[in-house]
């Protein structure tokens, strides 16, 4: 057997709604998962099982795994960790701790650069990749509920530059079998600091409208969409590089930006749907979505006011960050 295929033992560290998908497509593969989560969150999933509703597909799968709060002593062929980008600062050093010759970074991270240099300083990992898995959904007392399309997509690769043929081997043998596909960027560094400028104007919609989007209004649909095209002309200005190529033109007049549309448009016309997509991790993640506002701020403060209307509008019709954190309780 081709030794990239063989299972392989595989820690999932942080298993939320992100985590829980990816947990499923790693046990799917064949391998052997452990995931390292909260005493009481390792209690239910060990008694219950890792069970996701998939809301399209409407079916269930129940996958028996391992679930831990300690890995102290272990060594793993492969670690994804999955958790906010403003909670990965203080899980530094337990990430570091962990003994895995790959380690892969999941999720909104803007702070990209640094944790790459602390993990490279600190941690044995010969191999340090970033993610970002396409996904959405959310997390019940006993069971998740995902969100998708047909197969979940993980935009994945190095910090800088392409990643060489026998690392992408490897990874893509993790999940080999599974309904999951790795699109790899040669720049993740800037497409993590892209992707909010897709997000954050929805996620803005998203609290104006109360966390319900069937209540927003043609205008104010418009006018996120808008908001997202002058983030990617700003960042653009700044000499970064859209990544993915081409996401900007989904915020454009072409057939991207049609399709864009008419995704808002179910979105708007179905509650679940833009529930699943957007609302329920905007009601979920106030302190992830604010640090990440505060981030685009900070580094928008001195560009011209007029290229940024409507991102300034959009914003500015959203409650503050303070009466969201006291509403949705995170």
């Amino acid at each position: 057997m081709n030794k990239y295929n063989d299972p392989k033992k595989i820690l999932v560290f942080g298993v939320g709604v992100i985590g829980a998908y990816l947990t499923h497509a790693v046990v799917e593969a064949g391998n052997e998962v452990t995931v390292l989560v909260r005493e009481e969150r390792a209690r239910m999933l060990n008694e219950n099982g890792l069970r996701i509703w998939h809301h399209l597909q409407r079916k269930e799968t129940v996958d028996q795994i391992e679930a831990v709060s300690s890995i102290e002593g272990r060594t793993f062929d492969a670690a994804f960790v999955v958790m906010p980008w403003h909670k990965m600062r203080a899980a530094m050093p337990q990430i570091c701790a962990i003994r895995t010759e790959l380690l892969v970074l999941v999720g909104n991270d803007l702070s990209a650069q640094e944790f790459h240099d602390y993990i490279r300083e600190h941690s044995k990992a010969k191999t340090l990749l970033f993610g970002f898995q396409v996904s959405g959904g959310k997390k019940e007392k006993t069971r998740y509920v995902c969100e998708r399309l047909g197969s979940v997509t993980m935009d994945i690769g190095q910090l800088h530059g392409e990643t060489d043929t026998q690392t992408r081997r490897k990874v893509e043998a993790l999940f080999s079998g599974a309904k999951y596909r790795l699109s790899w960027q040669p720049d993740m560094e800037s497409y993590l600091i892209c992707h909010p400028a897709a997000i954050l104007p929805i996620g803005y919609l998203a609290y104006i409208c109360n966390g319900d989007m069937t209540s927003s209004t043609h205008a104010q649909r418009k006018l996120m969409v808008d908001a997202s095209h002058e983030a990617f002309e700003f960042l653009k200005a700044k000499g970064i590089t859209v990544r993915p190529e081409g996401e900007d033109k989904y915020f454009d007049k072409g057939s991207r930006g049609v399709l864009m549309k008419f995704l808002l448009f179910v979105m708007a016309k179905k509650r679940s749907i833009g529930d699943l997509i957007a609302c329920e991790h905007c009601r979920n993640a106030v302190m992830e979505m604010e640090q990440i506002d505060l981030y685009y701020e900070e580094r928008m403060k001195d560009y011209p006011k007029d290229r940024l209307q409507s991102w300034n509008m959009l914003r500015a019709q959203m409650p503050s960050w303070e009466s969201l954190h006291k509403k949705y309780g995170n």
